[in-house]
Protein backbone atom coordinates (compact mmCIF):
# COMPACT_ATOMS: atom_id res chain seq x y z
CA UNK A 1 0.00 0.00 0.00
CA UNK A 2 1.32 3.46 -0.92
CA UNK A 3 0.06 7.03 -0.68
CA UNK A 4 -1.15 8.98 -3.71
CA UNK A 5 -0.98 12.79 -3.50
CA UNK A 6 -2.92 14.47 -6.33
CA UNK A 7 -3.43 18.02 -7.57
CA UNK A 8 -0.55 19.73 -5.80
CA UNK A 9 -0.34 23.07 -7.66
CA UNK A 10 2.90 25.05 -7.82
CA UNK A 11 4.12 27.99 -9.94
CA UNK A 12 5.86 26.86 -13.13
CA UNK A 13 9.11 28.52 -12.05
CA UNK A 14 9.25 26.56 -8.78
CA UNK A 15 12.31 24.25 -9.01
CA UNK A 16 11.68 20.51 -8.78
CA UNK A 17 14.38 20.43 -6.08
CA UNK A 18 11.79 22.04 -3.78
CA UNK A 19 9.19 19.30 -4.35
CA UNK A 20 10.13 17.22 -1.26
CA UNK A 21 9.49 20.22 0.98
CA UNK A 22 6.08 20.89 -0.58
CA UNK A 23 5.14 17.22 -0.44
CA UNK A 24 6.18 16.86 3.19
CA UNK A 25 4.28 20.00 4.14
CA UNK A 26 1.12 18.63 2.51
CA UNK A 27 1.46 15.39 4.50
CA UNK A 28 2.31 17.12 7.76
CA UNK A 29 5.67 15.39 8.12
CA UNK A 30 9.32 16.35 7.85
CA UNK A 31 11.16 15.98 4.51
CA UNK A 32 13.42 13.33 6.08
CA UNK A 33 10.35 11.15 6.75
CA UNK A 34 9.23 10.96 3.11
CA UNK A 35 10.86 7.67 2.20
CA UNK A 36 10.62 6.63 -1.46
CA UNK A 37 8.60 8.98 -3.66
CA UNK A 38 8.12 9.64 -7.34
CA UNK A 39 6.24 12.01 -9.63
CA UNK A 40 3.38 10.20 -11.34
CA UNK A 41 2.17 13.12 -13.46
CA UNK A 42 3.10 16.73 -14.13
CA UNK A 43 0.59 18.80 -16.12
CA UNK A 44 0.46 22.45 -17.11
CA UNK A 45 -2.52 24.56 -15.95
CA UNK A 46 -3.01 27.54 -18.30
CA UNK A 47 -6.29 28.85 -16.89
CA UNK A 48 -4.87 31.75 -14.87
CA UNK A 49 -2.66 33.75 -17.24
CA UNK A 50 -1.34 35.81 -14.33
CA UNK A 51 0.32 32.76 -12.77
CA UNK A 52 0.72 29.57 -14.78
CA UNK A 53 1.05 26.48 -12.62
CA UNK A 54 2.15 22.89 -12.82
CA UNK A 55 -0.21 20.33 -11.28
CA UNK A 56 1.63 17.37 -9.73
CA UNK A 57 0.55 13.88 -8.71
CA UNK A 58 2.91 11.82 -6.53
CA UNK A 59 3.17 8.31 -5.21
CA UNK A 60 5.21 7.54 -2.08
CA UNK A 61 5.91 4.88 0.50
CA UNK A 62 6.32 5.78 4.17
CA UNK A 63 7.99 3.59 6.74
CA UNK A 64 5.40 4.61 9.38
CA UNK A 65 1.62 4.41 9.70
CA UNK A 66 0.36 5.38 6.23
CA UNK A 67 -3.38 5.53 7.14
CA UNK A 68 -2.56 7.93 10.00
CA UNK A 69 -0.56 10.16 7.67
CA UNK A 70 -3.44 10.24 5.18
CA UNK A 71 -5.89 11.13 7.98
CA UNK A 72 -3.89 14.15 9.13
CA UNK A 73 -2.91 15.45 5.68
CA UNK A 74 -3.47 19.15 5.15
CA UNK A 75 -5.65 20.83 2.52
CA UNK A 76 -4.61 21.94 -0.95
CA UNK A 77 -4.12 18.49 -2.46
CA UNK A 78 -5.95 15.18 -2.45
CA UNK A 79 -4.25 12.51 -0.31
CA UNK A 80 -5.39 8.88 -0.30
CA UNK A 81 -4.16 5.34 0.09
CA UNK A 82 -3.36 3.73 -3.23
CA UNK A 83 -2.41 0.28 -4.45
CA UNK A 84 -1.43 -0.44 -8.05
CA UNK A 85 -0.52 -3.91 -9.31
CA UNK A 86 3.08 -4.21 -10.49
CA UNK A 87 3.97 -4.82 -14.11
CA UNK A 88 4.14 -8.54 -14.83
CA UNK A 89 4.46 -10.98 -17.69
CA UNK A 90 3.11 -14.55 -17.41
CA UNK A 91 5.11 -17.72 -17.40
CA UNK A 92 5.32 -19.40 -20.83
CA UNK A 93 2.20 -21.36 -21.68
CA UNK A 94 1.89 -25.04 -22.56
CA UNK A 95 0.90 -24.90 -26.25
CA UNK A 96 3.72 -25.96 -28.60
CA UNK A 97 5.01 -23.35 -31.04
CA UNK A 98 6.44 -25.12 -34.10
CA UNK A 99 7.72 -21.96 -35.82
CA UNK A 100 9.10 -18.60 -34.81
CA UNK A 101 6.31 -16.02 -34.38
CA UNK A 102 6.08 -13.47 -37.18
CA UNK A 103 5.40 -9.79 -36.53
CA UNK A 104 4.16 -7.93 -39.62
CA UNK A 105 5.04 -4.24 -39.34
CA UNK A 106 7.68 -2.33 -37.38
CA UNK A 107 5.62 0.56 -36.05
CA UNK A 108 5.35 1.02 -32.27
CA UNK A 109 2.82 -1.82 -31.90
CA UNK A 110 4.93 -4.30 -33.84
CA UNK A 111 8.29 -3.27 -32.39
CA UNK A 112 7.16 -3.36 -28.76
CA UNK A 113 5.37 -6.67 -29.25
CA UNK A 114 8.50 -8.13 -30.87
CA UNK A 115 10.71 -6.73 -28.10
CA UNK A 116 8.78 -8.50 -25.33
CA UNK A 117 8.56 -11.71 -27.35
CA UNK A 118 12.31 -11.61 -27.91
CA UNK A 119 12.97 -10.73 -24.26
CA UNK A 120 11.10 -13.87 -23.18
CA UNK A 121 12.81 -16.24 -25.59
CA UNK A 122 10.46 -16.45 -28.60
CA UNK A 123 12.92 -15.15 -31.26
CA UNK A 124 10.34 -13.34 -33.43
CA UNK A 125 10.79 -12.49 -37.10
CA UNK A 126 9.74 -8.89 -37.84
CA UNK A 127 8.71 -8.16 -41.43
CA UNK A 128 9.02 -4.55 -42.61
CA UNK A 129 8.00 -3.65 -46.15
CA UNK A 130 10.16 -0.52 -46.11
CA UNK A 131 13.73 0.40 -45.31
CA UNK A 132 15.84 0.84 -42.20
CA UNK A 133 15.14 4.11 -40.47
CA UNK A 134 18.42 5.76 -41.57
CA UNK A 135 17.69 5.02 -45.24
CA UNK A 136 14.13 6.19 -44.70
CA UNK A 137 15.36 9.55 -43.36
CA UNK A 138 17.40 10.00 -46.55
CA UNK A 139 14.41 9.19 -48.78
CA UNK A 140 12.10 11.53 -46.86
CA UNK A 141 14.61 14.39 -47.11
CA UNK A 142 15.00 13.79 -50.83
CA UNK A 143 11.24 13.88 -51.31
CA UNK A 144 10.87 17.08 -49.24
CA UNK A 145 13.51 18.66 -51.47
CA UNK A 146 11.47 17.95 -54.60
CA UNK A 147 12.65 14.42 -55.38
CA UNK A 148 10.58 11.46 -56.49
CA UNK A 149 8.18 9.50 -54.32
CA UNK A 150 9.43 6.16 -52.93
CA UNK A 151 6.42 3.82 -52.50
CA UNK A 152 8.03 1.71 -49.75
CA UNK A 153 10.19 4.33 -48.01
CA UNK A 154 8.31 7.50 -47.14
CA UNK A 155 6.52 9.34 -44.33
CA UNK A 156 4.28 6.32 -43.67
CA UNK A 157 6.21 3.18 -44.67
CA UNK A 158 9.53 2.05 -43.26
CA UNK A 159 11.11 1.22 -39.91
CA UNK A 160 9.18 2.86 -37.08
CA UNK A 161 5.93 3.24 -39.02
CA UNK A 162 3.94 6.44 -39.46
CA UNK A 163 4.77 7.64 -35.94
CA UNK A 164 8.46 8.14 -36.75
CA UNK A 165 7.72 11.32 -38.71
CA UNK A 166 4.68 12.59 -36.87
CA UNK A 167 6.08 14.66 -34.02
CA UNK A 168 6.85 12.00 -31.43
CA UNK A 169 4.11 12.71 -28.90
CA UNK A 170 4.00 10.14 -26.10
CA UNK A 171 0.60 11.11 -24.73
CA UNK A 172 -1.79 8.33 -23.80
CA UNK A 173 -5.25 8.33 -22.26
CA UNK A 174 -4.54 5.08 -20.46
CA UNK A 175 -2.58 4.72 -17.23
CA UNK A 176 -1.15 1.87 -15.20
CA UNK A 177 1.87 -0.41 -15.16
CA UNK A 178 1.75 -1.32 -18.88
CA UNK A 179 1.91 2.34 -19.90
CA UNK A 180 4.75 2.98 -17.46
CA UNK A 181 6.68 -0.04 -18.76
CA UNK A 182 6.38 1.16 -22.36
CA UNK A 183 7.58 4.65 -21.42
CA UNK A 184 10.47 3.09 -19.49
CA UNK A 185 11.42 1.15 -22.63
CA UNK A 186 11.36 4.33 -24.71
CA UNK A 187 13.45 6.13 -22.08
CA UNK A 188 15.99 3.28 -22.07
CA UNK A 189 16.18 3.48 -25.86
CA UNK A 190 17.44 7.08 -26.07
CA UNK A 191 13.98 8.59 -25.59
CA UNK A 192 14.90 10.59 -22.50
CA UNK A 193 16.98 13.66 -23.31
CA UNK A 194 19.15 15.23 -20.60
CA UNK A 195 17.63 18.46 -19.36
CA UNK A 196 14.19 17.73 -20.83
CA UNK A 197 11.01 16.95 -18.86
CA UNK A 198 10.80 13.26 -17.97
CA UNK A 199 8.79 11.26 -20.48
CA UNK A 200 7.75 9.01 -17.58
CA UNK A 201 5.47 11.61 -16.02
CA UNK A 202 5.24 14.83 -18.05
CA UNK A 203 1.67 15.45 -19.22
CA UNK A 204 2.56 15.83 -22.89
CA UNK A 205 5.94 14.18 -23.39
CA UNK A 206 7.39 14.99 -26.80
CA UNK A 207 10.43 13.48 -28.48
CA UNK A 208 10.42 15.17 -31.88
CA UNK A 209 10.73 13.61 -35.31
CA UNK A 210 14.52 14.00 -35.16
CA UNK A 211 14.74 11.94 -31.93
CA UNK A 212 12.36 9.10 -32.75
CA UNK A 213 14.64 7.40 -35.31
CA UNK A 214 17.26 6.77 -32.60
CA UNK A 215 14.58 5.26 -30.33
CA UNK A 216 13.28 3.03 -33.13
CA UNK A 217 16.78 1.83 -34.02
CA UNK A 218 17.62 1.10 -30.37
CA UNK A 219 14.48 -1.03 -29.90
CA UNK A 220 15.32 -2.97 -33.06
CA UNK A 221 18.83 -3.60 -31.76
CA UNK A 222 17.38 -4.93 -28.49
CA UNK A 223 15.12 -7.29 -30.44
CA UNK A 224 18.13 -8.60 -32.34
CA UNK A 225 20.21 -8.86 -29.14
CA UNK A 226 17.58 -11.17 -27.60
CA UNK A 227 17.44 -13.46 -30.64
CA UNK A 228 14.85 -11.78 -32.84
CA UNK A 229 15.31 -10.85 -36.48
CA UNK A 230 14.14 -7.85 -38.53
CA UNK A 231 13.79 -8.29 -42.29
CA UNK A 232 13.51 -5.12 -44.36
CA UNK A 233 12.15 -4.83 -47.91
CA UNK A 234 9.83 -7.71 -47.04
CA UNK A 235 6.16 -7.01 -47.68
CA UNK A 236 3.50 -9.43 -46.41
CA UNK A 237 1.39 -10.24 -49.48
CA UNK A 238 -0.86 -13.09 -48.41
CA UNK A 239 -1.77 -15.37 -45.52
CA UNK A 240 -2.13 -19.12 -45.71
CA UNK A 241 -4.61 -20.60 -43.23
CA UNK A 242 -7.38 -23.14 -42.84
CA UNK A 243 -10.09 -23.84 -40.25
CA UNK A 244 -7.43 -25.00 -37.77
CA UNK A 245 -5.49 -21.75 -37.96
CA UNK A 246 -2.60 -19.93 -39.56
CA UNK A 247 -0.07 -21.84 -41.66
CA UNK A 248 2.22 -19.12 -42.92
CA UNK A 249 2.83 -15.75 -44.54
CA UNK A 250 3.60 -15.19 -48.22
CA UNK A 251 5.95 -12.25 -48.64
CA UNK A 252 7.72 -10.38 -51.43
CA UNK A 253 10.81 -12.41 -50.45
CA UNK A 254 9.18 -15.84 -50.20
CA UNK A 255 6.97 -17.96 -47.94
CA UNK A 256 7.50 -18.05 -44.16
CA UNK A 257 5.82 -20.90 -42.22
CA UNK A 258 4.13 -19.58 -39.10
CA UNK A 259 1.40 -20.64 -36.68
CA UNK A 260 1.47 -17.24 -34.92
CA UNK A 261 1.54 -13.89 -36.71
CA UNK A 262 1.06 -10.43 -35.20
CA UNK A 263 -0.64 -8.12 -37.71
CA UNK A 264 0.72 -4.65 -36.84
CA UNK A 265 0.38 -3.13 -40.30
CA UNK A 266 -0.42 0.54 -39.59
CA UNK A 267 -3.38 2.58 -40.81
CA UNK A 268 -2.10 3.15 -44.37
CA UNK A 269 -1.43 -0.42 -45.55
CA UNK A 270 -4.42 -0.31 -47.86
CA UNK A 271 -3.11 -3.11 -50.05
CA UNK A 272 -2.98 -5.36 -46.97
CA UNK A 273 -6.54 -4.42 -46.02
CA UNK A 274 -7.65 -5.47 -49.51
CA UNK A 275 -5.79 -8.77 -49.23
CA UNK A 276 -7.40 -9.48 -45.86
CA UNK A 277 -10.85 -8.69 -47.27
CA UNK A 278 -10.28 -11.05 -50.22
CA UNK A 279 -9.17 -13.82 -47.85
CA UNK A 280 -12.23 -13.40 -45.64
CA UNK A 281 -10.40 -12.27 -42.49
CA UNK A 282 -13.15 -10.75 -40.27
CA UNK A 283 -13.07 -6.94 -40.40
CA UNK A 284 -15.49 -4.16 -39.58
CA UNK A 285 -15.71 -0.60 -40.90
CA UNK A 286 -15.16 1.95 -38.12
CA UNK A 287 -15.49 5.73 -37.73
CA UNK A 288 -12.30 7.67 -38.40
CA UNK A 289 -11.02 11.25 -38.31
CA UNK A 290 -11.02 13.44 -41.43
CA UNK A 291 -10.32 17.16 -41.79
CA UNK A 292 -7.56 19.66 -42.51
CA UNK A 293 -4.40 21.07 -40.94
CA UNK A 294 -4.53 24.61 -39.60
CA UNK A 295 -1.32 26.64 -39.35
CA UNK A 296 -0.59 29.80 -37.33
CA UNK A 297 2.49 31.80 -36.52
CA UNK A 298 3.84 30.29 -33.30
CA UNK A 299 4.14 33.73 -31.69
CA UNK A 300 0.34 34.09 -31.92
CA UNK A 301 -0.18 30.76 -30.13
CA UNK A 302 2.27 31.78 -27.39
CA UNK A 303 0.53 35.10 -26.81
CA UNK A 304 -2.92 33.47 -26.62
CA UNK A 305 -1.88 30.55 -24.41
CA UNK A 306 0.65 32.20 -22.11
CA UNK A 307 -1.00 35.60 -21.81
CA UNK A 308 0.68 38.99 -21.21
CA UNK A 309 3.74 37.39 -19.62
CA UNK A 310 4.30 35.14 -22.64
CA UNK A 311 7.98 36.10 -23.08
CA UNK A 312 8.80 34.84 -19.59
CA UNK A 313 6.91 31.60 -20.08
CA UNK A 314 8.43 30.97 -23.51
CA UNK A 315 11.85 30.95 -21.82
CA UNK A 316 10.65 28.56 -19.11
CA UNK A 317 8.36 26.27 -21.11
CA UNK A 318 9.25 26.63 -24.78
CA UNK A 319 6.58 27.12 -27.42
CA UNK A 320 2.94 26.67 -26.41
CA UNK A 321 0.48 24.15 -27.76
CA UNK A 322 -3.32 24.12 -27.56
CA UNK A 323 -6.41 21.92 -27.68
CA UNK A 324 -9.86 23.08 -28.81
CA UNK A 325 -13.29 21.57 -29.47
CA UNK A 326 -16.23 23.18 -31.31
CA UNK A 327 -19.59 21.55 -30.80
CA UNK A 328 -22.10 20.99 -33.56
CA UNK A 329 -23.93 18.26 -35.43
CA UNK A 330 -20.48 16.71 -35.77
CA UNK A 331 -17.92 18.09 -33.33
CA UNK A 332 -14.76 19.65 -34.72
CA UNK A 333 -11.64 19.17 -32.62
CA UNK A 334 -7.90 19.77 -32.80
CA UNK A 335 -5.69 16.72 -33.07
CA UNK A 336 -1.90 16.13 -32.94
CA UNK A 337 -0.97 19.79 -32.39
CA UNK A 338 2.63 20.49 -33.42
CA UNK A 339 4.11 23.50 -31.64
CA UNK A 340 7.10 24.99 -33.47
CA UNK A 341 6.44 22.53 -36.27
CA UNK A 342 6.04 21.93 -39.99
CA UNK A 343 3.29 20.61 -42.23
CA UNK A 344 4.37 17.48 -44.09
CA UNK A 345 2.95 15.18 -46.77
CA UNK A 346 1.35 12.00 -45.44
CA UNK A 347 1.57 9.98 -48.63
CA UNK A 348 1.85 6.21 -49.08
CA UNK A 349 0.58 5.81 -52.67
CA UNK A 350 1.56 7.53 -55.88
CA UNK A 351 -1.29 9.70 -57.16
CA UNK A 352 -2.70 10.71 -53.78
CA UNK A 353 -2.06 13.60 -51.39
CA UNK A 354 -2.71 13.95 -47.66
CA UNK A 355 -1.28 16.28 -45.00
CA UNK A 356 0.08 15.78 -41.50
CA UNK A 357 2.24 17.70 -39.02
CA UNK A 358 5.54 17.21 -37.22
CA UNK A 359 7.98 19.12 -35.06
CA UNK A 360 11.58 18.55 -34.08
CA UNK A 361 12.70 18.12 -30.48
CA UNK A 362 13.47 21.85 -30.05
CA UNK A 363 10.08 22.88 -31.48
CA UNK A 364 11.79 25.96 -32.86
CA UNK A 365 9.97 26.55 -36.16
CA UNK A 366 8.18 29.94 -36.40
CA UNK A 367 4.99 28.03 -37.29
CA UNK A 368 2.50 25.97 -35.31
CA UNK A 369 0.03 23.54 -36.85
CA UNK A 370 -2.71 21.22 -35.72
CA UNK A 371 -5.08 18.72 -37.20
CA UNK A 372 -8.64 20.07 -37.32
CA UNK A 373 -10.80 17.01 -37.71
CA UNK A 374 -14.26 15.48 -37.51
CA UNK A 375 -15.12 11.89 -36.67
CA UNK A 376 -16.80 10.55 -39.81
CA UNK A 377 -19.48 7.96 -38.95
CA UNK A 378 -19.74 4.71 -40.89
CA UNK A 379 -23.10 5.84 -42.28
CA UNK A 380 -21.32 8.61 -44.23
CA UNK A 381 -18.83 6.31 -46.00
CA UNK A 382 -20.66 6.32 -49.37
CA UNK A 383 -20.74 2.52 -49.29
CA UNK A 384 -21.57 -0.41 -47.04
CA UNK A 385 -18.69 -2.84 -47.54
CA UNK A 386 -15.77 -3.10 -45.13
CA UNK A 387 -13.43 -0.98 -47.30
CA UNK A 388 -15.85 1.88 -47.97
CA UNK A 389 -13.95 4.16 -45.58
CA UNK A 390 -10.67 3.43 -47.37
CA UNK A 391 -12.26 4.40 -50.70
CA UNK A 392 -13.59 7.60 -49.14
CA UNK A 393 -10.06 8.55 -48.09
CA UNK A 394 -8.72 7.74 -51.55
CA UNK A 395 -11.46 9.71 -53.34
CA UNK A 396 -10.54 12.98 -51.67
CA UNK A 397 -6.79 12.33 -51.55
CA UNK A 398 -6.83 11.77 -55.34
CA UNK A 399 -8.63 15.10 -55.80
CA UNK A 400 -6.06 16.82 -53.55
CA UNK A 401 -3.24 15.33 -55.65
CA UNK A 402 -4.85 16.74 -58.79
CA UNK A 403 -5.45 20.20 -57.30
CA UNK A 404 -1.92 20.36 -55.91
CA UNK A 405 -0.33 19.91 -59.31
CA UNK A 406 0.05 16.16 -59.62
CA UNK A 407 3.56 14.82 -59.13
CA UNK A 408 4.77 18.19 -57.93
CA UNK A 409 3.07 17.14 -54.65
CA UNK A 410 2.17 20.71 -53.75
CA UNK A 411 -0.31 21.11 -50.91
CA UNK A 412 -3.80 22.54 -51.58
CA UNK A 413 -4.28 25.47 -49.16
CA UNK A 414 -6.88 28.09 -48.29
CA UNK A 415 -6.94 30.95 -45.84
CA UNK A 416 -9.20 30.08 -42.91
CA UNK A 417 -11.27 33.27 -43.32
CA UNK A 418 -11.84 32.49 -47.00
CA UNK A 419 -13.02 28.98 -46.11
CA UNK A 420 -15.59 30.35 -43.67
CA UNK A 421 -16.79 32.91 -46.25
CA UNK A 422 -16.98 30.25 -48.97
CA UNK A 423 -14.52 31.86 -51.40
CA UNK A 424 -11.38 30.36 -52.91
CA UNK A 425 -8.01 31.72 -51.89
CA UNK A 426 -6.13 33.11 -54.89
CA UNK A 427 -2.85 34.51 -53.52
CA UNK A 428 -0.27 32.02 -52.25
CA UNK A 429 -0.07 32.30 -48.42
CA UNK A 430 3.07 31.68 -46.38
CA UNK A 431 3.21 28.06 -45.24
CA UNK A 432 5.78 25.66 -43.75
CA UNK A 433 4.98 22.86 -46.22
CA UNK A 434 8.32 22.08 -47.97
CA UNK A 435 7.23 21.40 -51.59
CA UNK A 436 5.12 24.52 -52.14
CA UNK A 437 1.38 25.19 -52.04
CA UNK A 438 -1.52 25.73 -54.43
CA UNK A 439 -4.28 28.16 -53.34
CA UNK A 440 -7.73 26.68 -53.89
CA UNK A 441 -11.13 25.99 -52.33
CA UNK A 442 -10.59 23.14 -49.87
CA UNK A 443 -14.24 22.09 -49.95
CA UNK A 444 -13.24 20.11 -53.03
CA UNK A 445 -11.06 17.79 -50.93
CA UNK A 446 -13.46 17.27 -48.00
CA UNK A 447 -16.62 15.20 -47.62
CA UNK A 448 -19.64 17.58 -47.26
CA UNK A 449 -20.14 16.53 -43.63
CA UNK A 450 -16.55 17.48 -42.81
CA UNK A 451 -16.59 20.73 -44.78
CA UNK A 452 -19.72 21.88 -42.97
CA UNK A 453 -18.32 20.98 -39.54
CA UNK A 454 -15.13 22.96 -40.28
CA UNK A 455 -17.13 25.96 -41.54
CA UNK A 456 -19.38 25.86 -38.46
CA UNK A 457 -16.61 25.18 -35.93
CA UNK A 458 -13.94 27.68 -36.96
CA UNK A 459 -15.87 30.76 -35.76
CA UNK A 460 -16.46 29.05 -32.38
CA UNK A 461 -12.73 28.48 -31.97
CA UNK A 462 -12.07 32.04 -33.08
CA UNK A 463 -14.32 33.36 -30.30
CA UNK A 464 -12.40 31.25 -27.78
CA UNK A 465 -9.23 33.02 -28.92
CA UNK A 466 -10.88 36.46 -28.97
CA UNK A 467 -10.56 36.83 -32.72
CA UNK A 468 -7.02 35.46 -33.15
CA UNK A 469 -7.70 31.90 -34.33
CA UNK A 470 -8.87 32.83 -37.84
CA UNK A 471 -6.70 35.89 -38.43
CA UNK A 472 -3.90 34.93 -40.87
CA UNK A 473 -4.49 31.20 -40.28
CA UNK A 474 -3.94 28.87 -43.25
CA UNK A 475 -5.76 25.58 -43.85
CA UNK A 476 -3.97 22.69 -45.61
CA UNK A 477 -5.82 19.60 -46.68
CA UNK A 478 -6.92 17.02 -46.50
CA UNK A 479 -5.92 15.40 -43.19
CA UNK A 480 -7.29 11.89 -43.66
CA UNK A 481 -4.86 9.54 -41.87
CA UNK A 482 -5.61 10.36 -38.24
CA UNK A 483 -6.98 6.89 -37.61
CA UNK A 484 -7.95 3.71 -39.42
CA UNK A 485 -11.34 3.38 -41.16
CA UNK A 486 -11.17 -0.39 -40.57
CA UNK A 487 -11.06 -2.61 -37.49
CA UNK A 488 -9.57 -6.09 -37.88
CA UNK A 489 -11.75 -8.11 -35.53
CA UNK A 490 -10.22 -9.94 -32.56
CA UNK A 491 -11.40 -11.78 -29.47
CA UNK A 492 -11.22 -9.64 -26.32
CA UNK A 493 -9.58 -12.37 -24.24
CA UNK A 494 -7.30 -14.29 -26.59
CA UNK A 495 -6.58 -11.22 -28.80
CA UNK A 496 -6.73 -13.51 -31.83
CA UNK A 497 -8.77 -13.10 -34.99
CA UNK A 498 -12.05 -15.01 -34.59
CA UNK A 499 -11.66 -16.26 -38.16
CA UNK A 500 -7.96 -17.10 -38.19
CA UNK A 501 -6.58 -18.72 -35.01
CA UNK A 502 -2.97 -17.67 -34.58
CA UNK A 503 -3.48 -14.22 -36.19
CA UNK A 504 -3.19 -11.35 -33.68
CA UNK A 505 -4.32 -7.90 -34.97
CA UNK A 506 -2.50 -5.09 -33.14
CA UNK A 507 -2.26 -1.34 -32.99
CA UNK A 508 -3.55 1.63 -34.91
CA UNK A 509 -3.90 -0.10 -38.26
CA UNK A 510 -5.97 -2.84 -36.69
CA UNK A 511 -8.25 -0.21 -35.15
CA UNK A 512 -7.23 -0.63 -31.49
CA UNK A 513 -4.99 2.37 -30.80
CA UNK A 514 -4.67 6.07 -31.50
CA UNK A 515 -1.04 7.06 -31.08
CA UNK A 516 2.50 5.89 -30.42
CA UNK A 517 2.07 4.87 -26.78
CA UNK A 518 -1.38 3.31 -27.10
CA UNK A 519 -0.18 1.25 -30.08
CA UNK A 520 2.92 0.19 -28.15
CA UNK A 521 0.83 -0.82 -25.13
CA UNK A 522 -1.45 -2.81 -27.42
CA UNK A 523 1.60 -4.62 -28.77
CA UNK A 524 2.84 -5.32 -25.24
CA UNK A 525 -0.50 -6.83 -24.23
CA UNK A 526 -0.56 -9.06 -27.30
CA UNK A 527 2.96 -10.25 -26.49
CA UNK A 528 1.67 -11.08 -23.01
CA UNK A 529 -1.18 -13.13 -24.51
CA UNK A 530 1.20 -15.05 -26.79
CA UNK A 531 3.68 -15.75 -23.97
CA UNK A 532 0.87 -16.96 -21.71
CA UNK A 533 -0.43 -19.37 -24.35
CA UNK A 534 2.67 -20.80 -26.04
CA UNK A 535 5.84 -22.48 -24.86
CA UNK A 536 9.15 -20.93 -25.82
CA UNK A 537 10.93 -22.26 -28.88
CA UNK A 538 13.36 -25.14 -28.48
Amino acid sequence: MSIRVSNLRLPVDEPEAELPAHLARTLGIGPSELGRWRIVRKALDLRDKRQLRFVYNFELDLPGDEPAVVARARGGAQVELHEEPPFAMPDPGPAPLPHRPVVIGSGPGGLVCAYFLALHGYRPIVLERGTKVNDRIRDVKTFDGGGGFEPESNYLFGEGGAGTFSDGKLTCRGTGPDVIRVLELFAECKGQQPGKPSILYYHRPHLGSNRLPAVVKAIRQKIEHFGGEVRFHTRAEDLEFDAAGLKGVSTSSGFIPASVAVLAIGHSARDTYRMLARRGVPMTPKPFQFGVRIEHRQEVVNEVQFGPRHSKYEELLGNADYSLVASGGHDLFTFCMCAGGHIIPSVSQDGYFCSNGMSLSKRDSPFANSGLVVTVPVEAFEGTDVLAGVRLQEKYEAKAFELGGGREYRAPVQRARDFVRGVATTARPECSYPRGVTPTDLRQVLPPLVAEAVRHGLPQMDRRWHGRFLADAVLVGPEARGSSPVRIDRDNDSRESPGVPGLFPVGEGAGYAGGIVSAAVDGLRTARAIVGKYATLK
